[in-house]
């Protein structure tokens, strides 16, 4: 896919419910500001105001909204994030590290929702092709679906409503990044979030300095 031209990096960190991220995403900064990088922090859905708004919506209202309505609402909050935040720190020069992207539509919404339908996933092709803002490079924590719920269990906390859904909904949603990382190889680093946190971490650190310094050549 398309990827407008601009002078920073662009990261996702992407994965299903309990594979760290933002754990991972909060060490991964702190290590990139330590190197004395620009880096601006975000996160999806939010990164903005009204982001933040459609987010509280998505993940906690009551109301249930249709397929193409709930797609449909993540991708406004999404333009709104390219538009305020995103590509205005990408001019600036600064990585931007971003907690989920266009990956975690097509898994969760795609394949979650949509049990994977072709017109599901046609719908979101679309939108995001109309959206744009491909990432550079995305880090895929992968776990294994039972592992993963043990961890969100131990947590503790409120349920928003994909965390809350069952362990089928979740297996759904790990097929459907396996899916987006097949297709795009070069971009999607998968990485076994099963490992200890600091094993983890070193890996995402290394493959986000190999793009700088191939950025830099």
């Amino acid at each position: 896919m398309h990827r407008s031209k601009k002078t920073g990096l662009f990261i996702t960190l992407e994965g299903g419910e309990g594979a760290g991220k933002t754990t991972q995403l909060s060490r991964l900064v702190e290590r990139l500001e330590h190197d004395g990088l620009p880096v601006y922090r975000t996160r999806e859905p939010g990164g903005t105001p009204a982001a933040e708004a459609l987010r509280n919506l998505l993940l906690f209202g009551d109301e249930r909204f249709c397929w193409q309505a709930e797609i449909m609402a993540h991708m406004a909050a999404r333009a709104d994030h390219l538009a305020q935040a995103i590509q205005p720190a990408l001019a600036e020069g600064r990585i931007v590290v971003c907690d989920r992207f266009h990956d975690s539509t097509w898994a969760y919404q795609g394949y979650g929702v949509g049990e994977a339908r072709p017109e599901v996933l046609d719908f979101i092709r679309s939108l995001r092709r109309l959206v744009g803002g491909e990432p550079d490079v995305t880090l895929w924590l992968d776990l294994p679906c039972e592992l993963a719920l043990q961890r969100v269990v131990q947590r503790g906390g409120r349920l928003d409503r994909y965390e809350g859904q069952e362990m089928r909904f979740h297996q759904r949603v790990r097929e459907g990044f396996q899916a987006v990382a097949r297709h795009d190889p070069s971009r999607i680093m998968k990485i076994d979030a099963s490992q200890p946190v600091d094993v983890v971490q070193d890996h995402l650190y290394a493959v986000v300095r190999d793009r700088l310094a191939g950025l830099a050549a």
